[in-house]
């Protein structure tokens, strides 16, 4: 018995770091397979962010992804925006291409490096800042920071500050349990396991994604793995590549943490925004989304449009109608030309 178990410890080594050396090679590799779709922009020494810019025009629009989603999400909207006028999606610190920052960082932080970017990139205000899920909370900071700068903004199903402000039981646990897998793909991605369920899922596995949720947090976080590997197939096939190469990265999983860790501190903070006269859509999910009231986000000039069709993704549910709500914004803007 004892042999058995020595002989199957030393195989299970074997394989972690035959894994760790597979996963270092295609890291490695990634960069020129998967090149980056914009330009590199330093924000503070030594550290850049990834920006994708398009079009050309006033005013400009921005584009900020939901807590773990890169500039790659907007795939179907901000290619219809740039036609327009210009645009710019990024992926914020940690993720897709971008370099990690050193912590988590709030709402107001990541305001205030939009705008150091945003300067950088010699795009000038005003500014349509559109924000899906937590990058609501973001434009929303953002327009509370920089209201001179900002003539519209659209919430895309955008996580409202009530949600994990104040914290209940409930959501502190569903937190814990997003920072625990969070940790562990991290842990499964240094050793090549996500790299290989990833692939397994752009070939249309659906038995992958459940293994690999399981292996980083138990069978709620096949679910989870399900939803996500369903909602990146709307992205057109191109990008599937990209997303894998991302996914394949540990930094994705450790930025992914970071940020649910502070969350709570994030809402509280937005929560205490003063509110902002800013002409504003809030486009709502209609379709498999908790019942939270978006109500109110301190918009004191705001609509509201429902995407009945839609899951929480509604800009790839329904992009039209989050393009429709863009354009209605631009075409109000005095500075649209």
């Amino acid at each position: 018995m004892l042999l058995i178990l020595m002989i199957a410890a030393a195989v299970f080594a074997i394989l972690l770091i035959g894994g760790a050396a597979w996963q270092r090679v295609e890291t490695a590799r990634d960069l020129s397979r998967t090149p980056p779709a914009g330009r590199f922009i330093e924000v503070e020494p030594g550290r850049r962010l990834h920006a994708y810019i398009a079009g050309s025009g006033t005013p400009a629009v921005v584009f900020e992804s939901g807590v773990a989603a890169t500039s790659i999400s907007w795939g179907l909207v901000q290619p219809e925006i740039a036609r327009r006028t210009t645009t710019i999606s990024y992926d914020r610190a940690g993720l897709g291409w971008s370099d990690p920052a050193p912590q988590g960082m709030t709402p107001a932080q990541h305001a205030q490096e939009l705008r150091t970017l945003l300067r950088a990139a010699g795009i000038p205000p005003p500014y349509i800042v559109v924000g899906h899920s937590f990058g609501g909370l973001v434009a929303r900071a953002f327009a509370g920071a920089f209201p001179s700068e900002v003539c519209g903004l659209v919430l895309v199903d955008a996580l409202h500050p009530s949600e994990f402000y104040p914290l209940s039981g409930a959501e502190r646990a569903r937190l814990a349990r997003g920072v625990y897998f969070a940790r562990r793909g991290a842990m499964l991605a240094r050793v090549g396991v996500v790299r290989a369920c990833v692939r397994l899922v752009l070939r249309g596995s659906t038995a992958a994604p459940r293994l690999a949720g399981r292996m980083a947090s138990g069978k709620g976080g096949s679910g989870f793995l399900d939803r996500i590997a369903g909602e990146l197939r709307k992205l057109p096939r191109e990008s599937w590549p990209v997303i894998a190469a991302q996914w394949s990265n540990t930094k994705s999983f450790e930025a992914m943490a970071r940020q649910l860790e502070i969350l709570p501190r994030c809402s509280e903070e937005c929560a205490a925004l003063e509110p902002v006269d800013v002409p504003a859509v809030v486009v709502t999910a209609g379709r498999g989304v908790d019942e939270v009231s978006h109500a109110d986000f301190g918009l004191t000039n705001a609509t509201y449009l429902t995407g009945h069709s839609s899951g929480h993704w509604v800009q790839l549910d329904e992009p039209d109608l989050v393009i429709g709500a863009i354009l209605d914004l631009i075409a109000r803007s005095p500075s649209s030309r």
